[in-house]
């Protein structure tokens, strides 16, 4: 890591914001070429990546195909998946794939010496490679290995982007980021010669239960739409249907592939409720079966429904999911012997930051990757462990433009203004009050089913709130807590604007006034900033 002294400029070739998989993966590809800062809020290893249990989908098996795979996707993400995206996804993630075992990640295997395959809702064949239930925390291992080892590669832990910063002569074009250090409070601007990379993440935080980590505060979509990037499908958030319920327990995630090794969904009296809602039964996709799970509670006034695998052996349960069964034994639950309790919770941002095949945004010298991006990859619902390999293959797509055309024009770094200056402080607690506050109205208006009336709702408390956060950020020193609070709040408009725009019910996006899906509306959302509070739609990406 460089020494950084005061709140001088640092210059990078290239400024990475992110350390999950896409993050680190486009960094360690594009440091063959030029020198890396790789800016992290948290420790290095701190991302939805290492919390990701299930696995990663590609196609490995015989009797799979590339057309399989990219029908599966297409169903799930219900019209409005990116039919190029797609195909590029499913036919470069197996060679995506190979790259990470070669570096050293870990797959589960037969007896016979081939990896080991499960299958989860909404696939048609066993096509997900894993790591017992923790295959994300074992894929960031390998990367982080590979980072920390490259002399290229300058990793900041514990620094949190404010805003992009741009050159006083194009107000598009990106140069780099100011950046707060959280352990010292200083503020320093990182410029890059060649290209800022968002890697983020998602924003499960806007809701009070979610399966992601505290971080995932929306900080790279914020930060773009406030540069004038384009952004898409916001309104699509995919709620997991199955993660743990329980008082203690902190929206824990039960695997989708506890269903896929045949777990079956039952209602408190032990009926199996799934194939009322949908002919796949249990293999449903998750929109369905978190909507199916909402109705049973809502219908029966019951607070959770069950998650019954205990007619598998209890040997296998324990060597197929050990951290889950770890957990819930955790809490009285041996999953081998009864049903866990389950609710559904905010797991999944499928829009974000509008981008192409190869990672560029609408905004020049800015590129992005992985759950902050809407590449079209999704549609309005993501399949079941399309995620890992959507960060993996356009990195690697973005990264390429870099290797292969080395003739640049640097930006003219002295051309960007310094960060503003900045007075008082922020107490804590008002942070933490309006970001309840936030989630609230989200977990509230903003859930898995919507209405019109629900919505303003919505949007009405939450302007209220973002100006009482524009008057912290105007008159206050920058902090962690009001960094976060800036970017939840907007990122949470951005979702219901976006839902607003939607009058129809499709993937993701239920809601009670517009039932039905049509045709009229088969169209990506798309927002662009107009001015400071304003939200302009725009018709494509």
């Amino acid at each position: 890591m460089a020494e950084l002294q005061g709140p001088e400029a640092a210059l990078f070739d290239f400024v990475v914001m992110g350390s999950g998989i896409a993050g680190l993966t486009f960094a360690l590809k594009v440091a063959a070429v030029g020198t890396v800062a790789l800016i992290t809020k948290k420790d290095r290893s701190d991302s939805n990546t290492n919390w990701a249990q299930g696995g990663i989908a590609g196609v490995m098996a015989p009797d799979d195909s590339f057309d399989l795979h990219l029908q599966d996707t297409l169903i799930a993400g219900a019209g409005l998946c990116h039919e190029d995206a797609v195909r590029a996804l499913v036919t470069e993630g197996p060679e995506r794939i190979r790259e990470l075992i070669a570096l050293g990640t870990h797959f589960n295997k037969e007896s016979d010496g081939d990896y080991a395959l499960t299958q989860e809702g909404g696939h048609s064949r066993r096509r997900i490679l894993y790591n017992n239930d923790l295959t994300g925390r074992e894929i960031e291992r390998a990367l982080v290995e590979s980072i920390h080892s490259h002399p290229s590669i300058s990793v900041y832990e514990h620094h949190l982007a404010i805003d992009l910063a741009k050159s006083k002569d194009d107000d598009e074009r990106i140069c780099g980021a100011y950046v707060l250090d959280t352990l010292d409070g200083e503020i320093r601007t990182f410029l890059a010669t060649r290209a800022v990379f968002l890697a983020t993440g998602g924003c499960g935080a806007v809701y009070t239960h979610t399966t992601n980590p505290a971080i995932a505060t929306g900080d790279g979509v914020a930060m773009a739409f406030r540069a004038g990037a384009k952004v898409a499908n916001m309104e699509f958030i995919q709620f997991h249907p199955t993660t743990l319920y329980h008082p203690a327990a902190r929206s824990f995630l039960i695997s989708e592939a506890v269903r896929g090794e045949g777990g079956i969904l039952r209602d408190r009296t032990g009926r199996a409720f799934m194939l009322d809602y949908d002919e796949r039964g249990n293999l449903a996709p998750r929109d369905i079966v978190a909507r199916a799970i909402d109705a049973e509670c809502k219908k029966q006034n019951e607070p959770c429904m069950f998650l019954d695998i205990t007619h598998v052996d209890a040997a296998e349960i324990q060597h197929r999911f050990p951290n889950i069964y770890a957990r819930c034994l955790s809490y009285g639950i041996d999953m081998a012997r009864e049903p866990i309790p389950v609710v559904p919770a905010a797991h999944y941002m499928c829009g974000g930051v509008v981008t192409d095949l190869h990672g560029r945004t609408s905004l020049p010298r800015l590129f992005a990757s992985g759950e902050v991006t809407c590449t079209g990859v999704h549609g309005a619902n993501r399949l079941a462990s399309n995620s890992l390999l959507e960060g993996l293959v356009f990195s690697h797509r973005a990264a390429e433009l870099f290797l292969t055309n080395t003739d640049h024009t640097p930006p003219l770094l002295e051309h960007v203004p310094p960060f503003r200056p900045y007075r008082g402080r922020v107490r804590v607690a008002d942070t933490e009050a309006l970001k309840q506050r936030i989630q609230t109205a989200m977990t509230k208006f903003v859930g898995i089913v919507r209405s019109d009336q629900r919505l303003q709702q919505a949007a009405t408390a939450l302007q209220v709130i973002m100006d009482e956060v524009d008057h912290l950020y105007a008159t206050c020193r920058p902090t962690e807590d009001l960094l976060e609070l800036r970017n939840l709040a907007l990122t949470a408009q951005l979702i219901v604007r976006s839902a607003q725009q939607r009058k129809e019910s499709r993937g993701l996006h239920t809601t009670t006034n517009y039932p039905e899906t049509l045709e009229s509306e088969n169209h990506d959302t798309v927002l662009v900033k107009r001015k400071r509070t304003d939200f302009a739609v725009v018709g494509e990406l």
